[in-house]
């Protein structure tokens, strides 16, 4: 409805540094109110959100009309002065003077997500469209900033990136929890549960590595906690043992929460509605606490006794999440629980040379009852151990031959561990379910959008 402007294109993250000046945002139409002669638009672009000011007498009748009437989520290029304002929770205004309508959303087809409270069916069912909320948008941005800051540290401590195939002809684990599929006349397949097995290949080639990419666990899981496509970062690390394996993950995370810190503090106020995240992601610093799996079932016992948990943790088991949930909560940082019975994880795992009943092994538990976010351990590098283990748990021999021959030419004791990025998203923007972490969540009853 108007010609281009000359201002300077700016996106609304980086307006405060045109106050007093003339710009031109691209975006949306988020939000309306008026007031009589009075109109506070709330424009987005995907890097933030700030309202508008269009008195009547201020704009061409034209412009006030249009934006009067414009239904919410129609697409515009808006032109105004930028203005400071402590009341506004970007910390600035747009005094507007022109609009341009690039397209308008029919008033008989409204944008179907509004301000009102809609269930979490209806908004997975819309998530193409649920994305363009602030919230969810800032999520989205926190995930780009954790991915990125994942790979740069990795980047920046000289490992090299190694992708696996996401085709394996065996399970890294075992194949109850994998989706299966034929492969030509190869037999079956299955989508990768883990990258791990062929980094350790490339490790004891280049020496430090890792790898990005997307997983899938065919767990029929409905918690809060699971996905069934999700992506993670694997670091493998050729003469590394369990210590070396901690001290790698605990600076991971620490700078992870350094870099989310220094770009999205507004973004994380946004997400839980307060101002609080941020100040506990501020502790989020190495070291961090080491407890052994003894340790950690002790303090189930005694919290058992007390009456602060329901049930009694069973020496032996894996932990729950209530388990985790407790242990976690005795901590402003994660927490590393390490050395867990050999019984209850992966045939890969490392014996504890002082006690072969524990495995070489790590879990850091996120605090707020977040649960798991690494899970990693000193790998098996003996061959004739190795063989044993895969037998004893009944995985198909001839599908490892590959994988026990990095045993027989020149091994080393090698670590490494896995991340779900989802499971970090959650953490540190405080989400109640990992649905919200990616952009189209996989779930055991979701596969729409």
């Amino acid at each position: 409805m108007s010609t281009e402007s000359s201002a300077p294109i700016t996106s609304i993250a980086n307006i405060g540094t045109h106050v007093g000046q003339t710009v031109t945002v691209r975006g949306w139409l988020y939000n309306l109110r008026a007031s009589g002669k009075l109109l506070f638009p709330i424009f987005r672009d995907g890097t933030g959100t700030i309202q508008g000011i269009v008195p009547k007498a201020a704009v061409s009748p034209e412009v006030f009309e249009t934006l009067k009437d414009l239904q919410l989520e129609s697409s515009l290029t808006v032109t105004g002065k930028v203005r400071a304002d402590s009341r506004a929770p970007s910390g600035f205004e747009l005094d507007v003077e022109d609009v341009k309508v690039q397209q308008a959303v029919r008033a008989d087809q409204p944008f179907p997500i509004t301000l009102k409270e809609h269930g979490p069916d209806f908004l997975m069912e819309h998530r193409h469209l649920w994305m363009r909320t602030p919230r969810q948008s800032a999520i989205l941005r926190v995930r780009a900033t954790i991915m990125r800051a994942a790979a740069e540290f990795f980047d920046d401590q000289d490992f090299t990136r190694t992708d696996p195939p996401i085709l394996t002809p065996a399970a890294c684990e075992g194949t109850s929890e994998l989706f299966e599929m034929k492969y030509f006349d190869e037999g079956n397949a299955y989508l990768t549960q883990s990258g791990q097995l062929y980094i350790e290949a490339t490790a004891l080639a280049l020496g430090k590595v890792y790898s990005f990419g997307p997983t899938f666990r065919a767990e029929k899981s409905k918690t809060r906690r699971h996905l069934t496509e999700f992506w993670m970062i694997e670091p493998e690390v050729a003469y590394a043992d369990l210590d070396d394996l901690m001290v790698l993950a605990e600076n991971f995370l620490s700078h992870i929460v350094t870099r989310v810190l220094e770009k999205h503090r507004i973004d994380l106020k946004t997400i839980t509605g307060a101002d609080d995240k941020a100040a506990r992601l501020e502790k989020i610093s190495a070291p961090f606490p080491r407890v052994s799996y003894d340790d950690a079932h002790a303090m189930l016992e005694k919290a058992f006794a007390e009456g602060l948990i329901e049930k009694p943790h069973v020496y032996g088991d894996d932990f729950g999440a209530p388990d985790e949930t407790y242990i976690s909560n005795q901590f402003d940082r994660p927490v590393m629980v390490h050395r867990y019975p050999a019984e209850v994880k992966a045939f890969y795992m490392q014996p504890d040379p002082k006690d072969p009943r524990k495995a070489l092994c790590v879990d850091v538990l996120a605090p707020e009852g977040y649960g798991e976010i690494i899970g990693g351990s000193q790998r098996v590098d003996d061959y004739d151990l190795l063989k044993e283990r895969i037998l004893s748990h009944g995985l198909p021999l001839e599908a490892f031959e590959w994988y026990l021959d990095l045993r027989k030419y020149g091994s080393v004791p090698h670590s490494g561990f896995g991340m779900g990025i989802e499971r970090c998203v959650a953490w540190i923007c405080g989400l109640d379910h990992v649905r919200e972490t990616i952009p189209f969540a996989r779930t055991l009853n979701r596969i729409y959008p």
